[in-house]
């Protein structure tokens, strides 16, 4: 199954999460305030509740760790529960608006959204708090589209083992996401998924892939291949591709592309550790042509919550 945590040192901000797990730590250290946005002090956090961290990890099979970077438990605390997922042996996936290097040092890869991504997905009308909301969502369905492919019975099954193939220890990688209703859905979803402004033309320059089709009872064994031939038209010949389809009634219409793109070059990786903005840049031309990002969209209608299957792989959010 799968189970969400939250973690933090603020008493009162873990009372208004909606997590069915909240977990204080650095309680001696705070005394259930925050940490004034210090990441040293969400470090020290983290360190005094590692043994209740470690309790909480327990019999994992895949650990996600969703963070903002901008404040002390963020900042501080992230790289020490990845730490303690990571010497436990449990594949452990960062998720973060910003990459920070102390992070990506303790997980197998990092899917890093940076902010001014977000500036691409969001016209200049979206109210700044539907912003926010957006980036939340494009969280989530980077997380969700792993998830399920572990967790459902698909139509392609894909075997844990594969996903932590392509996974352990693959550095940064990135993240494209698509949803389509349209007559063409499954090309446009797979198209919005691999030009989407967060995704670029990273999946060329990758070495392994892995992505994801979620679709209704509709959903056609032609449409999983029409998005699979766009996927694959776009890889590297030579990378390692890992996908499944997944079909969960609560999508009835609409077809869902995920695709995380792992194992780039030291050089890139780099790149997006010091200067996202750079590495944007290099993003915009592959094979000498530009290729232009489609907006994800601001509202999907699809559901937030990652549903229970049969699988006995145990998540950690």
């Amino acid at each position: 199954g799968v189970d969400f945590y939250a973690i933090n040192t603020d008493s009162q901000a873990l009372l208004q999460s909606a997590a069915e797990n909240p977990l204080q730590i650095g309680e001696l250290l705070t005394r259930g305030l925050g940490t004034g946005g210090n990441p040293l002090l969400g470090e020290q956090a983290a360190e005094e509740s590692r043994d209740a961290i470690a309790n909480a990890l327990k019999g994992s099979d895949l650990v996600f760790i969703t963070a903002g970077m901008g404040g002390g438990t963020g900042s501080g605390a992230a790289p020490v529960v990845a730490q303690i997922a990571k010497e436990a042996g449990y594949l452990t996936v960062g998720v973060a608006l910003e990459a920070i290097e102390k992070l990506q040092k303790n997980v197998d890869t990092l899917i890093v959204i940076p902010n001014d991504r977000l500036l691409d997905i969001a016209d200049e009308q979206t109210p700044l708090q539907d912003a926010f909301l957006l980036a939340d969502d494009v969280l989530r369905q980077g997380v969700q589209g792993i998830s399920d492919i572990i967790t459902i019975p698909g139509l392609v099954n894909v075997d844990f083992a594969d996903v932590k193939a392509v996974m352990k220890d693959s550095g940064t990688a990135m993240l494209g996401v698509g949803v389509s209703s349209s007559k063409n859905r499954a090309e446009e979803a797979a198209e919005q998924a691999t030009l989407a402004p967060l995704i670029g033309s990273s999946i060329q320059s990758a070495t392994g892939v892995v992505y994801n089709i979620t679709g209704g009872k509709d959903i056609t064994l032609q449409e999983v291949n029409r998005v699979s031939q766009v996927v694959t038209s776009l890889a590297d010949p030579s990378a390692n591709i890992i996908f499944g389809a997944v079909v969960d009634d609560r999508y009835n219409g609409e077809i869902h592309v995920t695709i995380i793109a792992t194992g780039f070059s030291q050089s890139f990786q780099k790149t997006l550790l010091t200067d996202p903005k750079a590495a944007k840049q290099n993003d915009k031309v592959a094979g000498g042509q530009e290729r232009k990002g489609i907006p994800l969209p601001l509202k999907p209608s699809s559901p937030s919550t990652v549903p229970s299957g049969s699988s006995q792989r145990r998540l950690f959010f």
